[in-house]
């Protein structure tokens, strides 16, 4: 089945192309383009590939591999004029291949933690990604390499697209449009998006603006995974593992009274 990765554009969901890896998972890809200027041709899209809410509930479909480089300024007069369960049927249908990407990446650098010596130069380079050291002079003990286990996990997709949807209004909101953020993460550069009521008590910042969307999916799941106002959840994910419970969306966001 063809991948297709999405752009959605300043006019609506336009140049969409994919890759198709082979069956060994080489780098050989097959890229393909796709033109959609409508709701109703997306809409056809996704039901080509059996992307529908009434497939992936009789457990009859997969996740494609959609991805979007852009969300439009126009998708929110677009998402106005349609129904809401069209605007939300289409915001979880393209968020959800986001999260699972930035699940993946997340997956493979926990099974090779797992693998991994504390002395290594991979297990540095993670520790300083999630914040584990704040320098590259400091060595990884074991601590550390504790600490660093518990924050290289993944997030459940059904809390990614709950907080995806409320912070950015469904992806219509003006941070959305103007710098593809979609969790609202705050940020204190100076380079910032700067909100109409800020909450000048708390200092001068902006809300982040990312590249794109999927960007903005691996900064959100990286704050979650090393701010000091989320160690609730890592520590009851963690406990979640041990007990060999599953760790859901649910349960997490019962941690999250700081986000």
């Amino acid at each position: 089945m063809p991948t297709f990765f999405l752009v959605l554009s300043t006019l609506f969901f336009i140049s969409c192309s994919g890759v198709n890896k082979s069956s060994n998972d080489a780098e050989k890809t097959e890229k393909q383009t796709v033109h959609i200027s409508s709701v109703k041709e997306l809409k056809q899209l996704l039901d080509d590939l059996n992307y529908t809410s009434a497939s992936l509930r009789s457990g009859n479909a997969e996740v494609p591999r959609l991805y979007f480089s852009k969300i439009g300024d126009d998708w929110k007069n677009t998402a106005d004029t349609i129904s809401v369960h069209d605007k939300k049927s289409i915001f979880f249908r393209l968020l959800t291949p986001l999260v699972l990407m930035s699940n993946e990446e997340i997956q493979k650098e926990r099974e090779q933690l797992q693998k991994a010596a504390k002395e290594s130069p991979f297990v540095k380079k993670l520790a300083l990604k999630y914040k584990v050291l704040k320098n590259s002079d400091t060595e990884v003990d074991e601590a550390l390499f504790a600490e660093l286990k518990k924050r290289v996990d993944i997030i459940p997709v059904s809390l990614a697209l709950a907080q995806g949807a409320e912070e950015s209004g469904w992806a219509t909101s003006r941070f959305s449009s103007k710098g593809n953020a979609l969790f609202g993460q705050w940020d204190f550069s100076g380079k910032g998006m700067q909100p109409k009521d800020q909450r000048r008590g708390l200092g001068n910042y902006g809300l982040a603006r990312f590249d794109t969307p999927l960007d903005s999916v691996k900064a959100y799941m990286l704050n979650l995974n090393t701010g000091f106002a989320y160690e609730k959840l890592r520590t009851l994910r963690q406990q979640l593992r041990k007990e060999n419970k599953q760790v859901t969306g649910w349960e997490l966001a019962k941690t999250l009274d700081r986000y």
